[in-house]
């Protein structure tokens, strides 16, 4: 029999949180502790909390994404899972976000200063600042009409410098254009 662990009903606003998806078998046996308006529904333990949903992203006034498995589920409706210490805060103000490349797979993110891999190199910036440079981040990775202005051989390591000046500098695009 599960023991009912019930969080301070204020505990989630204003945070920012990374979900891992999980399997179903994950949350059998566990009591359905809340359902949103939404129509998601949350279990929690003492680890942590389960979400069952199929939206992520910007909650009302919280930032949760998921990390799907791979290879990823059919279902639209996913699981997640995050530990009770991965619910970081988050306002509008702080400069709480940094982004994160990942060159391999063509992606890119922000992530939260509290976050243990934060290495203290990538720039911080307030969420604003942060989403605005993912923008341009992910428009140059997913994008090659830029790089016809530029004299290069390889647009993969163009792209790269681009990106990683954006992530560790405070210069503007139209900065860093200039300067290559």
């Amino acid at each position: 029999m599960q023991k009912n662990f019930k969080p301070h009903p204020n505990s989630f606003k204003n945070t920012f949180c990374v979900f891992s998806e999980v399997l179903p078998s994950q949350i059998e046996g566990l009591k359905k502790q809340f359902e949103s308006k939404a129509g998601s529904t949350y279990y929690y333990t003492e680890e942590g909390m389960y979400r069952v949903s199929n939206h992520w992203g910007r909650l009302a006034n919280s930032k949760w994404r998921l990390i799907a498995r791979n290879p990823e589920t059919e279902s639209k409706t996913k699981i997640g899972f995050a530990k009770w210490e991965e619910f970081y805060p988050d306002n509008a103000e702080e400069k709480l976000y940094y982004l994160k490349a990942d060159f391999e797979n063509n992606l890119a993110n922000y992530e939260h200063k509290n976050n243990p891999e934060y290495d203290g190199k990538a720039i911080l910036r307030t969420s604003f600042e942060t989403a605005k440079r993912l923008k341009q981040v992910r428009n140059l990775q997913q994008l090659t009409s830029w790089a016809k202005y530029f004299d290069h051989d390889d647009i993969d390591n163009l792209r790269k410098q681009i990106i990683n000046e954006l992530i560790y500098t405070e210069k503007s695009l139209e900065q860093i254009k200039r300067e290559i």
